[in-house]
C-alpha cells in the first residue's frame, strides 16, 4: 500500500516573488538553519560557560568561511560545467554547494577565531556541532525545492517525482527517484538527538565526556549516513571513478575513530589553540 508518496508534482524553488524581487526556498532555509543554529548554540555554551556574544561572533566568522568554501569546493568538482557558464558560479541562490566544503571553510574559520580570541577550538566546536548537524537537516530541503540532489529511479512507497527539466539525459524516461535528500535529512536528526543526548548527559554527569568528544562523534555519525546514501545519488561529485564525497567521509570516520582512541585508550587531550 503507497501510503506515503512523493506526489509534489513540480515543487517551485521560489517562496515568494513581489515585483522583480523573489526569495528562494534555498536561501530562506538556509538563513533559517543559522539563525536556529545561533539560538541553541547559545543556550549549549551557557552549559560550558561560553559567553553568549562569543558564540554570535564564532557565527558570522563561520558563515563567512563556510558558505563561500561550500561554494568553491562545488564549483571545482564540477568545473567541467561551470567553464562553459562562468556566469553561474556566483549563482548560489540556484543550488549547488557541498557540506564537505562548508565544513572544511567552517574549520578554518574557527581556528583562526579560537587563536585570535584565546579559546579552546574543541570546546567551541562541541557547542557548535548539534546546531550544525540541525542545520544540514534543514537545509537539505533545500534540495527537494530545487529537484536536485535525489537518488536512482525507484518505486518504492516514498519515492519522489522529478520534473523532466531536472532530469540527467540518460534518465529522462523515468519519473520517480530515491528522495535521498530526505534520507540525510532523517539521519541528522538521529545524529542531532545524539549529540544533544550526550551533551546532557555529560553535563549531568560533571562533564564526564572529554572536550572534542561530541565534535567526533559528531564527523564519525554524520559521515557514516554520508556513505551509504550517496551511494544512491546520481549527481555525485567524482573524482575519476570514485564519489568524493564517499573518500571524504570515509576519511573523516577514521579521523573521528583515532581522536576517540587519543581521548580514551591512550588518555591524552587533543592538540587545541588554547594550549
Amino acid at each position: 500500500m503507497n501510503f506515503f508518496i512523493f506526489t509534489f508534482q513540480s515543487p517551485s524553488p521560489i517562496l515568494f516573488e513581489i515585483g522583480p524581487i523573489s526569495l528562494r526556498w534555498y536561501g530562506f532555509l538556509i538563513a533559517s538553519a543559522v539563525l536556529i543554529g545561533v539560538f541553541l548554540s547559545q543556550k549549549l555554551g551557557k552549559y560550558r560557560n561560553i559567553d553568549p556574544e562569543l558564540i554570535s561572533d564564532l557565527v558570522i566568522w563561520l558563515v563567512i568561511g563556510a558558505i563561500p568554501a561550500a561554494r568553491i569546493y562545488y564549483v571545482l568538482f564540477e568545473w567541467q560545467n561551470y567553464a562553459q557558464h562562468p556566469q553561474d558560479i556566483i549563482a548560489i541562490w540556484q543550488g549547488g554547494i557541498a557540506i564537505h566544503g562548508a565544513i572544511i571553510g567552517g574549520v578554518i574559520s574557527a581556528l583562526i577565531f579560537a587563536k585570535i580570541n584565546r579559546q579552546s577550538f574543541w570546546q567551541l566546536t562541541d557547542v557548535i556541532a548539534p546546531s550544525l548537524i540541525l542545520g544540514q537537516a534543514i537545509g537539505r530541503w533545500g534540495n527537494f525545492f530545487n529537484s536536485e540532489a535525489f537518488g536512482i529511479p525507484t518505486n518504492l512507497p516514498w519515492k519522489l517525482y522529478i520534473p523532466v527539466n531536472n532530469r540527467p539525459i540518460q534518465y529522462l524516461n523515468f519519473e520517480y527517484f530515491h528522495p535521498t535528500f530526505l534520507y540525510e535529512s532523517l539521519w541528522n536528526i538521529g545524529v542531532f538527538t545524539l549529540l544533544i543526548i550526550l551533551f546532557f548527559w555529560s553535563i549531568k554527569n560533571n562533564n564526564k565526556l572529554k572536550t572534542g568528544t561530541i565534535s567526533l562523534i559528531y564527523l564519525i555519525a554524520y559521515s557514516l549516513g554520508r556513505v551509504w546514501i550517496e551511494g544512491f545519488r546520481i549527481d555525485s561529485l567524482m573524482l575519476g571513478f570514485l564519489r568524493i564525497a564517499q573518500i571524504v567521509s570515509l576519511s573523516a570516520i577514521a579521523f573521528g575513530i583515532f581522536g576517540l582512541i587519543w581521548l580514551y585508550v591512550l588518555k591524552k587531550s587533543l592538540p587545541d589553540i588554547k594550549n
